[in-house]
Protein backbone atom coordinates (compact mmCIF):
# COMPACT_ATOMS: atom_id res chain seq x y z
CA UNK A 1 0.00 0.00 0.00
CA UNK A 2 1.36 3.44 -0.94
CA UNK A 3 2.13 5.81 1.94
CA UNK A 4 0.25 9.03 1.04
CA UNK A 5 2.36 11.14 3.43
CA UNK A 6 5.54 9.92 1.85
CA UNK A 7 4.12 10.64 -1.60
CA UNK A 8 3.15 14.20 -0.53
CA UNK A 9 6.62 14.92 0.82
CA UNK A 10 8.14 13.56 -2.34
CA UNK A 11 6.06 15.93 -4.46
CA UNK A 12 6.95 18.88 -2.25
CA UNK A 13 10.58 18.03 -2.46
CA UNK A 14 10.37 17.77 -6.21
CA UNK A 15 8.85 21.25 -6.48
CA UNK A 16 11.51 22.81 -4.23
CA UNK A 17 14.28 21.12 -6.18
CA UNK A 18 12.79 22.31 -9.49
CA UNK A 19 12.54 25.91 -8.27
CA UNK A 20 16.12 25.85 -7.08
CA UNK A 21 17.32 24.52 -10.42
CA UNK A 22 15.42 27.20 -12.35
CA UNK A 23 16.89 29.95 -10.16
CA UNK A 24 20.39 28.57 -10.66
CA UNK A 25 19.92 28.62 -14.41
CA UNK A 26 18.27 32.04 -14.64
CA UNK A 27 20.75 34.03 -12.53
CA UNK A 28 23.72 33.51 -14.86
CA UNK A 29 21.48 34.33 -17.83
CA UNK A 30 20.47 37.64 -16.25
CA UNK A 31 24.06 38.49 -15.39
CA UNK A 32 25.12 37.63 -18.92
CA UNK A 33 22.39 39.89 -20.37
CA UNK A 34 23.70 42.81 -18.31
CA UNK A 35 27.24 42.13 -19.43
CA UNK A 36 26.41 42.12 -23.13
CA UNK A 37 24.11 45.19 -23.01
CA UNK A 38 25.52 47.78 -25.38
CA UNK A 39 26.64 51.09 -23.99
CA UNK A 40 25.04 54.23 -25.48
CA UNK A 41 26.96 55.46 -28.51
CA UNK A 42 27.94 59.11 -28.72
CA UNK A 43 28.77 61.13 -31.79
CA UNK A 44 29.80 64.68 -32.60
CA UNK A 45 27.61 66.94 -34.70
CA UNK A 46 27.75 70.55 -35.78
CA UNK A 47 24.64 72.74 -36.00
CA UNK A 48 24.01 76.37 -36.74
CA UNK A 49 21.47 77.34 -34.09
CA UNK A 50 20.06 80.86 -34.18
CA UNK A 51 23.02 81.97 -36.36
CA UNK A 52 25.63 80.50 -33.97
CA UNK A 53 27.71 77.46 -34.87
CA UNK A 54 27.41 74.86 -32.11
CA UNK A 55 29.42 71.67 -31.64
CA UNK A 56 27.71 68.90 -29.69
CA UNK A 57 28.61 65.42 -28.52
CA UNK A 58 25.40 63.49 -28.15
CA UNK A 59 23.98 60.05 -27.59
CA UNK A 60 22.88 58.96 -31.05
CA UNK A 61 19.35 58.50 -29.69
CA UNK A 62 18.99 62.15 -28.63
CA UNK A 63 16.12 63.99 -30.28
CA UNK A 64 16.65 67.44 -31.72
CA UNK A 65 14.22 68.72 -29.08
CA UNK A 66 16.27 67.32 -26.21
CA UNK A 67 19.51 68.58 -27.76
CA UNK A 68 18.07 72.09 -27.90
CA UNK A 69 16.59 72.03 -24.41
CA UNK A 70 19.04 69.91 -22.44
CA UNK A 71 22.34 70.56 -24.19
CA UNK A 72 21.94 74.10 -25.51
CA UNK A 73 19.47 75.24 -22.81
CA UNK A 74 17.12 76.79 -25.37
CA UNK A 75 13.98 76.05 -23.38
CA UNK A 76 11.67 78.22 -25.47
CA UNK A 77 10.98 75.13 -27.57
CA UNK A 78 8.51 73.13 -25.50
CA UNK A 79 8.09 69.42 -24.95
CA UNK A 80 4.37 68.76 -25.11
CA UNK A 81 3.19 65.33 -26.20
CA UNK A 82 6.66 64.12 -27.31
CA UNK A 83 4.83 62.21 -30.05
CA UNK A 84 4.59 64.78 -32.84
CA UNK A 85 0.91 65.48 -32.26
CA UNK A 86 0.75 68.89 -30.54
CA UNK A 87 3.34 71.03 -32.36
CA UNK A 88 4.69 72.69 -29.19
CA UNK A 89 8.21 71.65 -30.21
CA UNK A 90 8.08 73.17 -33.71
CA UNK A 91 11.33 74.73 -34.92
CA UNK A 92 12.60 75.82 -38.32
CA UNK A 93 15.27 73.66 -39.97
CA UNK A 94 16.73 75.07 -43.18
CA UNK A 95 13.65 77.28 -43.37
CA UNK A 96 11.11 74.48 -42.98
CA UNK A 97 9.08 73.73 -39.89
CA UNK A 98 9.47 70.36 -38.22
CA UNK A 99 8.44 68.66 -34.99
CA UNK A 100 11.78 68.50 -33.21
CA UNK A 101 10.60 65.73 -30.88
CA UNK A 102 10.34 63.32 -33.82
CA UNK A 103 13.73 64.07 -35.34
CA UNK A 104 17.09 62.78 -34.12
CA UNK A 105 19.71 65.48 -33.63
CA UNK A 106 22.29 63.50 -35.62
CA UNK A 107 20.03 63.76 -38.67
CA UNK A 108 20.67 67.50 -38.74
CA UNK A 109 24.44 67.62 -38.74
CA UNK A 110 25.34 70.77 -40.69
CA UNK A 111 21.77 72.10 -40.75
CA UNK A 112 20.54 75.58 -39.86
CA UNK A 113 18.10 75.58 -36.95
CA UNK A 114 16.00 78.50 -35.73
CA UNK A 115 14.08 78.37 -32.47
CA UNK A 116 11.71 80.96 -31.06
CA UNK A 117 14.68 82.58 -29.29
CA UNK A 118 16.30 83.14 -32.67
CA UNK A 119 13.31 84.93 -34.17
CA UNK A 120 13.48 87.94 -31.90
CA UNK A 121 14.22 89.30 -28.45
CA UNK A 122 12.01 91.24 -26.00
CA UNK A 123 13.72 94.42 -27.20
CA UNK A 124 13.62 93.52 -30.89
CA UNK A 125 10.68 91.23 -31.53
CA UNK A 126 9.91 89.46 -34.77
CA UNK A 127 6.80 90.83 -36.56
CA UNK A 128 4.97 87.58 -35.81
CA UNK A 129 5.80 87.84 -32.13
CA UNK A 130 4.53 91.42 -32.12
CA UNK A 131 1.34 90.33 -33.90
CA UNK A 132 0.71 87.59 -31.34
CA UNK A 133 0.95 90.17 -28.57
CA UNK A 134 -1.20 92.67 -30.47
CA UNK A 135 -3.98 90.16 -31.14
CA UNK A 136 -3.77 88.43 -27.75
CA UNK A 137 -3.03 85.17 -29.54
CA UNK A 138 -2.16 83.14 -26.46
CA UNK A 139 -3.40 82.41 -22.95
CA UNK A 140 -1.23 79.94 -20.99
CA UNK A 141 1.53 80.44 -23.58
CA UNK A 142 2.87 76.89 -23.54
CA UNK A 143 2.11 76.24 -27.21
CA UNK A 144 3.02 79.77 -28.29
CA UNK A 145 6.68 79.20 -29.33
CA UNK A 146 5.63 76.37 -31.64
CA UNK A 147 2.65 78.36 -32.92
CA UNK A 148 4.88 81.33 -33.75
CA UNK A 149 7.50 79.20 -35.51
CA UNK A 150 4.78 77.51 -37.56
CA UNK A 151 3.12 80.84 -38.34
CA UNK A 152 6.41 82.28 -39.60
CA UNK A 153 6.81 79.23 -41.83
CA UNK A 154 3.23 79.56 -43.11
CA UNK A 155 3.82 83.16 -44.20
CA UNK A 156 7.01 82.04 -45.96
CA UNK A 157 5.07 79.24 -47.67
CA UNK A 158 2.46 81.69 -48.91
CA UNK A 159 5.11 84.13 -50.10
CA UNK A 160 6.89 81.31 -51.96
CA UNK A 161 3.65 80.28 -53.65
CA UNK A 162 3.34 76.90 -51.99
CA UNK A 163 -0.01 75.58 -53.33
CA UNK A 164 -3.01 75.84 -51.06
CA UNK A 165 -5.96 73.46 -50.92
CA UNK A 166 -8.62 76.17 -50.96
CA UNK A 167 -8.87 79.38 -52.95
CA UNK A 168 -10.48 82.51 -51.62
CA UNK A 169 -9.70 85.97 -50.28
CA UNK A 170 -7.11 86.92 -47.68
CA UNK A 171 -5.93 90.54 -47.80
CA UNK A 172 -2.56 90.55 -49.58
CA UNK A 173 -2.85 86.90 -50.57
CA UNK A 174 -6.15 86.28 -52.38
CA UNK A 175 -5.20 82.68 -53.11
CA UNK A 176 -5.70 81.57 -49.53
CA UNK A 177 -8.56 81.77 -47.03
CA UNK A 178 -8.76 81.77 -43.28
CA UNK A 179 -9.97 78.20 -43.55
CA UNK A 180 -6.79 77.32 -45.42
CA UNK A 181 -4.69 79.07 -42.79
CA UNK A 182 -6.39 76.99 -40.13
CA UNK A 183 -5.59 73.90 -42.17
CA UNK A 184 -1.95 74.91 -42.52
CA UNK A 185 -1.73 75.52 -38.77
CA UNK A 186 -3.64 72.37 -37.82
CA UNK A 187 -0.50 70.62 -36.61
CA UNK A 188 -0.24 73.10 -33.74
CA UNK A 189 -2.73 72.53 -30.93
CA UNK A 190 -3.80 75.34 -28.58
CA UNK A 191 -5.55 73.79 -25.62
CA UNK A 192 -6.69 77.24 -24.49
CA UNK A 193 -8.56 77.73 -27.78
CA UNK A 194 -6.96 80.96 -29.01
CA UNK A 195 -7.26 79.88 -32.65
CA UNK A 196 -9.18 82.94 -34.01
CA UNK A 197 -6.60 85.28 -32.49
CA UNK A 198 -3.74 83.21 -33.91
CA UNK A 199 -5.24 83.47 -37.39
CA UNK A 200 -5.71 87.22 -36.90
CA UNK A 201 -2.00 87.53 -36.10
CA UNK A 202 -0.99 85.59 -39.22
CA UNK A 203 -3.31 87.66 -41.41
CA UNK A 204 -1.80 90.82 -39.94
CA UNK A 205 1.77 89.76 -40.73
CA UNK A 206 0.95 88.32 -44.14
CA UNK A 207 -0.72 91.61 -45.09
CA UNK A 208 2.20 93.66 -43.76
CA UNK A 209 4.59 91.68 -45.88
CA UNK A 210 2.83 92.30 -49.20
Amino acid sequence: MVDKNALSISRRGFMVASAGTAATISIPAAVHADEVQEKPQATRISLTVNTQRRQLELDTRTSLLDALRENLHLTGTKKGCDQGQCGACTVLVNGRRINSCLSLAIMHDGDDVVTVEGLGTPDNMHPMQLAFVKHDSFQCGYCTPGQICSAVAVVAEIKAGVPSHVTGDLNAHPDITRAELRERMSGNICRCGAYPNIIDAIVDVAGARK
